[in-house]
């Protein structure tokens, strides 16, 4: 939100245009600050925009260039080493 205008007042030897030309900017810039309160203050928007850029953050972290899934090998990889390890141990165990 750029900050507002600082042009003078018309003086007192303004024409109606003028002072009619002042109104209007006044209003767009209480208009322009309103809306950027709101905006500020609109927590359901603002959750919502974290939202979906924590989605396209994800998207981006699992998914290479063309879009394709990354393939999840070193995690497939440590999950079966565990299993076969705790498979071991069982099969270990129980023939003791």
């Amino acid at each position: 939100m750029p900050g507002p205008d600082h042009r003078p007042e018309p003086g007192d030897d303004a024409d109606v245009e003028e002072i009619t030309d002042d109104i209007e900017r006044t209003r767009e810039e209480v208009g322009e600050t309103v809306a950027a309160l709101a905006e500020k203050f609109d927590v359901k928007q603002r959750a919502q925009q974290k939202v979906d850029e924590t989605k396209v953050l994800v998207v981006d972290a699992v998914t290479d260039d063309r879009g394709a899934i990354k393939p999840a090998l070193p995690v497939v990889a440590a999950a079966v080493a565990t299993a076969t390890i705790l498979l071991g141990i069982i099969i270990w165990r129980r023939r003791r």
